[in-house]
C-alpha cells in the first residue's frame, strides 16, 4: 500500500447493468487503477439512510440486492469483500458525543456499494465498510465528511455514491433507446460541474433552490447527497475536484469526481 494520502470520490454508481457497460466499465477500472491501492474502502450509497448513522456488518455477510425487474442472474452476483473491523472502530472515535453511530452486523452491502465496487476492484479483496447517511442535510453531511477526512491519511478511500442526475420516472424515452439526454439533466450536470469547479460550497448546498432543472434532476435528493461526505473529506473543500467520468446513461449524468 502506498503511504500517501488517498481522495475521496464521488461517483454514479448505476444499476447492476452498469457491469455489462463496457464503457463505463472501463471508466471505473481506469479511475481505480490510477490511484494507490487503499487499505480499505468506506462507501456511503445513496440506497442506506438511517438515523442515528449506522455501520454495516464487519464481516462478510450476503449482499443486498435492492433493486427489482432485473435477470435473474444480477440477483446471484456476490461480492465476497472482507470486513472492515478496525475502520468501523475509527469511524466510530471520529465522531463527536452527539453523533451517535450503531453497528447493524447483518447488514451486507447494497448495490449502491457493491456495483460500483465490483468495477473498480473486482477481486473483492479490499476490506469494504459501509456507512448509511443520518439524514439528507447538506451541511451535516459535509460535517461528517469533515471528520472522517483523517482516515484518508490511514490508507482508507472514502466514496460517496449516488447519481449527479436521478430522475428515473422522467427518462423512460431514453430507456428505450433515445439518445442523448433531457434539457434538465443537462441543465443540472453543467450547473454541478460550475459549482465544483469554482469550490461554491454554498450554492451545492442550496441545490434544491438554486440548481436548474429540479426537481426532475432529484425528485428525491438522496443520489446527490453523498456528495458532500466526500466534499467535506477534501483537504481543502473549495478547491475544483478532478472529473473522472463525464456523460450520460439512459439520459442520467455519469459525472464522478476526486477530491484531494
Amino acid at each position: 500500500m502506498s503511504s500517501e494520502r488517498l481522495p475521496a470520490l464521488y461517483l454514479g454508481h448505476g444499476a447492476p447493468p452498469l457491469l455489462e457497460d463496457s464503457e463505463w466499465m472501463r471508466d471505473l477500472r481506469a479511475w481505480a487503477t490510477g490511484l494507490a491501492r487503499p487499505k480499505q474502502v468506506l462507501i456511503v450509497s445513496a440506497h442506506w439512510q438511517t438515523a442515528p448513522m449506522a455501520l454495516s456488518a464487519t464481516t462478510t455477510v450476503p449482499l443486498v440486492y435492492d433493486f427489482y425487474g432485473f435477470p435473474r442472474h444480477y440477483y446471484e452476483m456476490q461480492y465476497a469483500a472482507p470486513g472492515a473491523p478496525e475502520l468501523a472502530a475509527r469511524v466510530k472515535a471520529l465522531m463527536p458525543a452527539d453523533e451517535p453511530v450503531l453497528d447493524r452486523p447483518g447488514r451486507g452491502l447494497d448495490h449502491g456499494a457493491w456495483v460500483p465496487l465490483t468495477a473498480m476492484y473486482p477481486d473483492a479483496d479490499i476490506p469494504v465498510l459501509q456507512m448509511s447517511m443520518p439524514d439528507l442535510d447538506p451541511e451535516h453531511l459535509f460535517e461528517i465528511g469533515r471528520r472522517l477526512a483523517p482516515l484518508r491519511d490511514e490508507g482508507t478511500l472514502i466514496v460517496g455514491s449516488g447519481f449527479l442526475t436521478h430522475g428515473l420516472p422522467f427518462i423512460h424515452e431514453y430507456m428505450r433507446g433515445l439518445p442523448g439526454a433531457p434539457e434538465w439533466s443537462i441543465e443540472f450536470d453543467r450547473w454541478a460541474a460550475e459549482a465544483l469547479a469554482a469550490g461554491d460550497i454554498d450554492t451545492l448546498f442550496a441545490f434544491r433552490e438554486k440548481a436548474p432543472g429540479m426537481p426532475y434532476a432529484h425528485p428525491t435528493v438522496e443520489h446527490f447527497a453523498p456528495l458532500f461526505v466526500t466534499l467535506g473529506a477534501a483537504a481543502r473543500p473549495d478547491d475544483a475536484p478532478r472529473t473522472a467520468i463525464e456523460g450520460y446513461w439512459y439520459g442520467l449524468s455519469k459525472r464522478s469526481v476526486e477530491v484531494s
